[in-house]
C-alpha cells in the first residue's frame, strides 16, 4: 500500500493529481465532440498554434495562460473565417494556420538572445510544477466548459451528425461550430501546462475514444472519458514517481494505452457475441438437415 500512497503524501504531487483530474474532465467534455466529428487534426493544429502567444507572454514576463488564450482565440477566429471560404477546404485552411502560427512562434523565440521561453515545458508540460492558483483557474475553466457543454449540447449533437438538419432545426450550425471551437480551445489552453502541446491530444482524444465502444450516449462517453482520464492521471503519476520518468508524458502515454486496451477488449467482446449468435444458427441448420425416421407401419 505504501507504494500506492507514498507519492501522494507530497504536496506538489497532490496538486498535480487534482490538476490532472480537472484537466481530464475538461478534455472529456471537449474531446468527445472532437472524436465524434473527426477533428483530431484541428486539435493538433490548435495546440501547436499556442506557441506565439506563449512566447510573447514569456518574453514580456506575463501570464503564459493568458498568452495561450490569445493565440487560441486567433486560431479559433482564423479557422472559423477560412471555413467559410468556398474554394478552400477546411483541412487546407487549418494546415496553413497551423504552420503559420508555429513558424511565428519559432521566429519570436529565435529573436530572444537569452531564449527565455522554456520550450521543453511548453512542448511536454510540467504537471509537477502546478500551483494552487493554477488549480483555481482550472476549476473556473471546468465550470465554464460545463456551462458551454450543457447549453450547446443539442446544437453540438445535431452538428456532429448532420449540418443540414441542424440548419433546418434552427440551431445555427455556424455559431455552434464557433462555440465548439471555443470549447476545444479552452480545453487545450487548460491542458498545455499539464502535458504540453505535443501530448495534449493524449488526454483530449484517447479517453473519449476509449470510452466510445462502451457508452450508449454522448453523456455516457463524457463521463467514462473523465473517469479514464482520471485513472490515467493517477497511474501516470505513480509510474512517474517510481520510475523517474516525465510525469506529463507518462500520463499521456497511459491514456493512449487505455485506448488500445479498451478497443482490444471491445474486439474480443464482439467476437464472443458473434460466436454465440452463430451457435443457434448452426444448431438450427443441423436440425433442419437431419432426416427424420418414422416407425415401420404394420
Amino acid at each position: 500500500m505504501e507504494w500506492l500512497t507514498a507519492p501522494f503524501e507530497v504536496a506538489f504531487v497532490q496538486r498535480a493529481l487534482w490538476a490532472g483530474i480537472l484537466v481530464s474532465a475538461i478534455c472529456a467534455l471537449a474531446g468527445t465532440w472532437v472524436v465524434l466529428r473527426g477533428m483530431a487534426f484541428l486539435g493538433d493544429a490548435m495546440s501547436h498554434g499556442l506557441l506565439p502567444g506563449v512566447a510573447v507572454a514569456a518574453l514580456l514576463g506575463g501570464n503564459l495562460l493568458l498568452g495561450a488564450g490569445v493565440s487560441a482565440a486567433v486560431m479559433t477566429a482564423g479557422v472559423s473565417a477560412l471555413g467559410r471560404t468556398p474554394r478552400l477546404s477546411q483541412d487546407t485552411g487549418i494546415g496553413l494556420l497551423f504552420v503559420g502560427m508555429l513558424s511565428l512562434g519559432v521566429i519570436i523565440v529565435s529573436r530572444s538572445q537569452s531564449f527565455a521561453v522554456d520550450l521543453t515545458g511548453f512542448l511536454f508540460g510540467d504537471v509537477l510544477a502546478v500551483r494552487e492558483s493554477d488549480l483555481a483557474l482550472l476549476g473556473v475553466a471546468l465550470l465554464l466548459a460545463l456551462v458551454v457543454s450543457v447549453l450547446g449540447h443539442r446544437a453540438f449533437l445535431a452538428l456532429a451528425f448532420d449540418d443540414r438538419k441542424a440548419e433546418t432545426l434552427g440551431l445555427r450550425p455556424r455559431l455552434a461550430h464557433a462555440v465548439l471551437l471555443g470549447l476545444l480551445a479552452l480545453a487545450i489552453v487548460a491542458s498545455f501546462h499539464i502535458v504540453g502541446t505535443l501530448l495534449v491530444l493524449g488526454l483530449l482524444i484517447a479517453p473519449p475514444a476509449a470510452a466510445l465502444p462502451w457508452a450508449r450516449s454522448v453523456r455516457g462517453v463524457m463521463l467514462l472519458a473523465a473517469l479514464l482520464g482520471g485513472a490515467a492521471t493517477i497511474g501516470g503519476l505513480l509510474l512517474s514517481w517510481h520510475l523517474s520518468t516525465a510525469a506529463g508524458a507518462t500520463v499521456s502515454a497511459l491514456a493512449v494505452s487505455l485506448f488500445f486496451l479498451s478497443h482490444l477488449a471491445s474486439g474480443l467482446r464482439h467476437r464472443r457475441r458473434a460466436r454465440r449468435d452463430r451457435l443457434p444458427a448452426r444448431a438450427a441448420t443441423f436440425t433442419a438437415n437431419t432426416p427424420t425416421t418414422r416407425p415401420n407401419e404394420t
